[in-house]
C-alpha cells in the first residue's frame, strides 16, 4: 500500500477523472438539486444532506423548497417554523445554522459567489464550500467526504487514517491535485456518486467497476479494509425518565436551550438517572400532588445517537391540579403538533396516543 502518494502524473489523474466521469453519465441519479446553478437550492440541499442519506434527504428537500423557495422567505420565518419542517431529520443545530445563515445573506444582499465567503457562513465547512462553489459556480475545488476518501484510499491503496491531521491534508490534496479543473462540478458529483453507488463501504461490486484494473486495494484484496481510521469514540450510556404531565386538556412541556443537540425543541419533563430507575424512585425526584396517577407507555426503548445511546423510559402522568415547574409551561394538548420535537420525542407522543 501507499502512504506517500504524491499525484504521480497529469495522465494518471486525467485517467482517472476520465473513467469516473464517464462512468456518472451512465448511472448518476436524477436528484431535483442537480443540473441547477442556483447558489441558494444547492445551499439547502448540502445542509440537509450532512449526515443524512438521499433517500431519506429527498421528501424534506422538496418541502422545504416549497415552504421557502427563496434565501428571504427563510430569513423572514420563525425559527420554530423551521425546526418543525425540519423534524425528523436530526442533528438539529444544521436547522439553526442554516435560518441564521439565510439572515447574514439577505443582510449582505446576495448569496456569496466565492469559496472563501460560503466557506464563513454558519454551518458551512470545507466540503460544503466546495461543493456549493463547484456545483453553483463551477469553481475548481475539490470535494472531500465520506465517498471521496473511500474511493481514493481503495484507488491508491492509502493507509494514513482519514481521522487524523495528516489523513485529512493528505486526502485534501489529493482530492485537488486530480481535479477535473475544466467542469469540477460534474467530476466532483461523479466522484461522490460513484463512492455512493458503485465503491460502497460493504461489499462493492469491484468485478464490474471501471476503475479495477488499477485499484491497488482490489489487487492487493483489500478492499474491505479501507479507509483507515484511527481510533473509535467511546459510546456514553444514559438513562432517561420523561413524563408527560397532563392537567385537564393541557400537557406541560419545554423548550430545551442554548448548547443542546436539541436546541430550540420541545418535549416533556425530563429527568436522567445513572442506572435504570423504578417509579418509586422517580416519583421520589419530583414533587407532585399525591392524586397524580402514573401510567408506564414506554420501557426502556433504546435511542442510538452519534456517541451516545439513550435508554428511555415515558409516563403519562395525570394531574389533578397544575403544578409550576421552572421553564416549563402548560400549552393545549391539541396543539401539541404546533411544537417542534425531536423523533425520539415524537415516538413517545405515539406511545401516549396509543395508551388512549
Amino acid at each position: 500500500m501507499n502512504d506517500t502518494f504524491e499525484a504521480s502524473s497529469l495522465q494518471e489523474a486525467h485517467y482517472f477523472a476520465e473513467q469516473i466521469e464517464e462512468w456518472y453519465l451512465n448511472n448518476k441519479r436524477e436528484l431535483p438539486w442537480r443540473d441547477i446553478k442556483d447558489p441558494y437550492r444547492i445551499w439547502i440541499s448540502e445542509i440537509i444532506l450532512q449526515q443524512t442519506r438521499v433517500v431519506q434527504g429527498y421528501d424534506y428537500y422538496l418541502r422545504f423548497i416549497d415552504r421557502f423557495p427563496s434565501v428571504e422567505d427563510l430569513a423572514k420565518a420563525d425559527e420554530d417554523e423551521v425546526l418543525k419542517l425540519w423534524q425528523g431529520l436530526g442533528y438539529y443545530s444544521r436547522a439553526r445554522n442554516l435560518y441564521s445563515a439565510a439572515k447574514s445573506i439577505v443582510e449582505r444582499g446576495e448569496f456569496p459567489t466565492n469559496y472563501k465567503d460560503i466557506r464563513m457562513l454558519k454551518g458551512v465547512g470545507d466540503y460544503t464550500a466546495a461543493a456549493i462553489a463547484s456545483f453553483a459556480y463551477n469553481l475548481p475545488h475539490a470535494v472531500v467526504d465520506g465517498n471521496v476518501y473511500r474511493v481514493l484510499a481503495r484507488y491508491w491503496g492509502i493507509t494514513t487514517p482519514i481521522d487524523t491531521t495528516e489523513g485529512k491534508k493528505l486526502f485534501a490534496a489529493l482530492a485537488q491535485n486530480l481535479l477535473d479543473k475544466k467542469n469540477p462540478a460534474q467530476y466532483n458529483q461523479a466522484l461522490m456518486d460513484f463512492g455512493a453507488l458503485q465503491c460502497v463501504p460493504n461489499s462493492p461490486n469491484c468485478n464490474e467497476c471501471p476503475l479495477q484494473e488499477n485499484c491497488v486495494a482490489f489487487l492487493e484484496t483489500s478492499v474491505s479494509s479501507l479507509p483507515v481510521k484511527s481510533k473509535k469514540t467511546a459510546i456514553r450510556t444514559r438513562f432517561l425518565v420523561y413524563l408527560y404531565m397532563r392537567c385537564g386538556n393541557r400537557i406541560l412541556l419545554h423548550r430545551r436551550e442554548r448548547g443542546d443537540i436539541w436546541q430550540g425543541l420541545y418535549e416533556p419533563l425530563l429527568i436522567e438517572f445513572s442506572e435504570p430507575a423504578d417509579l418509586p424512585l422517580i416519583i421520589q425526584k419530583v414533587n407532585l400532588p399525591k392524586e397524580s396517577a402514573f401510567r408506564l407507555a414506554v420501557k426502556g426503548m433504546k435511542h442510538v445517537l452519534t456517541h451516545q445511546v439513550l435508554i428511555v423510559d415515558c409516563y403519562e402522568v395525570d394531574l389533578t391540579e397544575f403544578t409550576t415547574i421552572e421553564k416549563y409551561s402548560f400549552i393545549p394538548e391539541k396543539e401539541r403538533g404546533n411544537y417542534p420535537a425531536s423523533r425520539l420525542v415524537e415516538q413517545l407522543y405515539e406511545a401516549i396516543d396509543n395508551l388512549k
